[in-house]
């Protein structure tokens, strides 16, 4: 009897202990019915990782997010956080600060990172964002000649001298075009100068022409410059990418799926209300535009597409660039897309 009523009680205790342990977990509790901060932040993914991105400037998505703390709120949901860092004259001294660990989050076209990636296997594209195709929306790009110039084809670019960004997306379009139009590269000199570099020379007419992107194109087309060619005229396959250092795309995915996501949805909005991600935090000085440069920015967000998931099939674009650039000896090794991609989508 007595040994019976024994078992009886110590039966009952061990009942309601795992009641209470079980009804800890489902809380996701340590024991007192709360949920840790550290637990919450560890079951998320993001375990204290520091995302670090470059300065975005006055415009755009980044921009509005450090503006505004999105990316900082949104972090410290999973228990990570943001830092920005500096500005960068190229792209090659943003590979550097990714080269240093000062940043761990790159954006940009598939073209300069390529050289990179061929000796190099510490970063991975997660993302690419589709070329835009809507003939209403702006030239971002384009080969300058000045208005006078005797120069009025690429064919007729024989023996001058074309300023490009070497190994980058200036570069990859101009033999991209003289390849179109049947031109050895051999026979056009590539002068190798940065974005800036590049407007100095072809203003005091030490180029005969130029490949200006980005910022600088609608700069020189306002000066004056007459366009040959557009990227968006020749079979270009140099998407724009978003890359992210090895050790954080496998030690913290979710962290990185938190900077695309918040970098989709505010490109989604952008496209909706533009003028609101234009002239960010200065609406005077050197890096805020108005009049007619304004509106084309305002034009160019509205068009803008989403970036998005990377994929296996992307490789497809990686294979087709870096082939460009190995058929002119430009890029001396190999880029295997299966080595440099990275499959940051979640599992359905």
């Amino acid at each position: 009897m007595w040994t019976s009523r024994r078992r009886t009680r110590v039966a009952v205790a061990v009942a309601a202990l795992s009641v209470a342990a079980l009804t800890a977990a489902a809380c996701g509790g340590t024991g007192t019915g709360k949920t840790t901060t550290a637990a919450a932040a560890t079951g998320s993914g993001g375990g204290g990782a520091v995302l670090k991105i470059k300065d975005p400037g006055n415009a755009g998505p980044l921009a509005v997010a450090k503006k505004e703390g999105i990316l900082e709120k949104r972090l410290a949901e999973i228990g990570a956080k943001v830092e920005w860092g500096g500005s960068y004259a190229s792209f090659t001294a943003t590979i550097d600060a990714v080269r240093s660990g000062s940043i761990n989050v790159l954006e940009g076209a598939i073209s300069p990172v390529l050289g990179y990636l061929a000796n190099s296997r510490d970063i991975k594209i997660f993302a690419f964002t589709d070329q835009v195709t809507d003939p209403a929306a702006p030239q971002i790009d384009g080969l300058v000649v000045k208005p006078d110039s005797p120069v009025k084809s690429v064919k007729d670019l024989v023996g001058k001298q074309v300023a490009v960004n070497k190994g980058g997306r200036g570069e990859y379009l101009l033999l991209l075009a003289l390849q179109e139009a049947g031109i050895p590269a051999d026979q056009v000199k590539r002068v190798y100068l940065n974005p800036d570099q590049g407007a100095s020379a072809f203003a005091t007419g030490k180029v005969d022409a130029w490949w200006a992107i980005v910022r600088a194109y609608p700069e020189a087309v306002a000066k004056g410059a007459r366009v040959l060619v557009h990227g968006r005229d020749l079979p270009d396959k140099d998407l724009n990418m978003q890359a992210a250092r090895v050790e954080l795309l496998k030690e913290h995915p979710e962290v990185v799926r938190v900077y695309l996501k918040v970098l989709r949805e505010l490109t989604a909005e952008a496209r909706q209300n533009p003028e609101r991600f234009q002239n960010v935090f200065l609406d005077q000085g050197p890096t805020a535009v108005s009049g007619p440069r304004l509106a084309e920015e305002v034009a160019k967000a509205r068009y803008a597409a989403v970036p998005r998931f990377a994929t296996a099939a992307d490789g497809a674009f990686v294979t087709d660039v870096a082939g460009i650039f190995q058929k002119y000896g430009v890029l001396p090794g190999t880029v295997n897309p299966g080595d440099v991609i990275f499959d940051l989508k979640p599992a359905a």
